[in-house]
């Protein structure tokens, strides 16, 4: 559970609404094997140039799965079985990422659309420091930096999300679970990506530091214009920081509105639940048990 709370951003006033980077369309991943499992099924949206996105849903419903796809990190036994996928550059250029072979996906990724993993820990290499890492990023990315080119822009990433530069020399073991995060979202806005994926990026982080990490996502969004995907199962933090937010449910995308929408009543009645499965902070003891996780364990199976 998450107590953090943060100041709604004020409406942005270079930001067009109609101006689409990524459309998903009717995206269905499947999982073969003896009985093959559906983990996604006819997913359809559109991100806006600039936006949070939240994606919400308990553990299990195929948020991770639907971003992986997004991005082409699955791996068999997943597999894309319908759909599209369609990168809007800013260049006017749209490009197919399904159709994208090994070499153009190489470099569509992270410079165009980047990822920021769950468990900082677990997607840093533990026996690279953080120059390692950032310098080999550059130079897969952009092999004609200089050295000192390279030296520049990592401070200068690790400064916009309040690291020191001095801590380019430490390994991933030296850092706090916050810094670990903030270099991991360093390195997803390397290459000024159009698009970040962020896949529970405050998770196992205690509230004060997790305050600080969304504050640095939604400044640096406002700073330099990209479009964000944030994945939780926490929809009251998506409440504060989303601008539209889609709920997943047994991988089917069940419902897509705006924040404010949701707030003043949700369609669904798996969202209605997913809003009252936190406990109020005031009032009468009993209302949590009554309208809370109690109902919406059996309730799924009826919905599902």
């Amino acid at each position: 559970m998450t107590a953090t709370t943060i100041t709604a951003r004020t409406p942005r006033s270079d930001g067009h609404p109609s101006d689409a980077v990524l459309t998903v369309d009717d995206l269905t991943v499947v999982y073969d094997g003896e009985q093959p499992l559906t983990a996604v099924k006819n997913a359809s949206l559109t991100l806006h140039r600039g936006e949070v996105f939240g994606l919400a849903g308990e553990s299990g419903c195929g948020k991770t799965t639907l971003a992986y796809a997004v991005n082409r990190l699955h791996r068999p036994p997943a597999r894309i079985a319908t759909g599209s996928i369609t990168f809007h550059d800013r260049s006017g250029t749209d490009i197919d990422v399904l159709g994208l072979d090994e070499a153009r996906l190489r470099a569509f990724r992270w410079s165009k659309l980047s990822m920021v993993f769950q468990g900082a820990m677990n997607a840093l290499n533990p026996v690279t420091s953080v120059r390692a890492q950032l310098r080999d990023t550059l130079m897969a990315h952009r092999p004609g930096m200089t050295r000192a080119e390279i030296r520049a822009r990592s401070e200068e990433v690790l400064t916009r999300v309040g690291v020191d530069p001095a801590r380019l020399s430490s390994y991933p073991h030296e850092l706090s679970g916050g810094m670990r995060q903030r270099v991991m979202i360093a390195m997803a806005m390397l290459l000024e990506p159009q698009v970040m994926i962020m896949d529970e990026p405050t998770t196992a982080l205690d509230v004060v530091v997790q305050r600080e990490i969304l504050r640095e996502i939604v400044r640096l969004r406002d700073e330099l214009n990209f479009a964000v995907v944030f994945i939780t199962h926490d929809l009251p933090l998506l409440l504060e920081i989303s601008d539209r937010i889609a709920v997943m449910l047994r991988g089917e995308i069940v419902e897509l509105a705006t924040a404010d929408q949701l707030r003043a009543g949700a369609q669904h009645p798996y969202t209605r639940k997913l809003l009252h499965s936190f406990p109020s902070l005031s009032g009468e003891r009993g209302a949590f048990i009554r309208t809370g996780v109690d109902e919406t364990a059996s309730d799924i199976e009826e919905w599902a």
